[in-house]
């Protein structure tokens, strides 16, 4: 019996060790597990938020069709309020943003890679990065000019109080979603909604 029990003291102490290791494995996977969930939620709110942004801009210039493309494609500059959200997501989910950690991606790729580390009560700290990607779902076509812009323009017939007013703005097609053309009426658009214009996923 005395031979055995320090035996049975070493099987105790190496099955207290692995117990102990595998505690630590696991904070470790759950802490890269907290500060992944962190990441995608800030680069998936900094994409939806530019994507609104892209579509704020599109209406302020849906006057001027030439301008449209560069909204519809995301190729326009949509500030510092994506990446402010990125924070506040990140914040939400016990992380921040890290230094630089909110990169805009290629224009002709728009969307957002975003790098945040954990601030938990755990020991240590876990950092991971995500990208969200904007994918256009819409494609603008500008209609051909009906004159020539090197030749004069027409005097507009008068019109007398009675018949009104010339009816300026005409509806301007081109614009494809999804396969599916869409009229814009210029005097009163029903137009696509932000998730309409841009699909918005995680690109890893």
């Amino acid at each position: 019996m005395g031979q055995a029990f320090p035996v049975y003291i070493a099987v105790i102490a190496g099955l207290l060790f692995l117990a102990f290791a595998y505690f630590l494995v696991g904070q470790a996977a759950l802490t890269r597990n907290s500060a992944q969930t962190a990441a995608d939620a800030a680069a998936l709110a900094a994409a939806q938020d530019a994507r609104e942004q892209l579509r704020d801009g599109w209406i302020k210039v849906i006057l001027d069709p030439g301008q449209w493309n560069k909204f519809l494609q995301g190729g326009a500059d949509t500030g510092d309020s994506p990446c402010q959200q990125a924070e506040e997501f990140a914040a939400r989910n016990e992380a921040a943003v890290t230094d630089n950690g909110c990169v805009p991606l290629a224009a002709e790729d728009p969307g957002f890679r975003v790098t945040v580390r954990t601030t938990g009560r755990e020991a240590r700290q876990a950092t991971a990065s995500a990208e969200a990607v904007l994918e256009p779902r819409c494609s603008f076509d500008p209609p051909e000019p009906t004159q020539d812009p090197s030749e004069p323009t027409p005097n507009p017939t008068p019109t007398s109080p009675d018949e009104g007013e010339p009816d300026d703005e005409e509806p301007v097609d081109g614009l494809v979603c999804d396969g599916e053309p869409w009229v814009i009426d210029l005097e009163s658009p029903a137009l696509p909604s932000a998730a309409d214009l841009f699909r918005v996923r995680l690109s890893n």
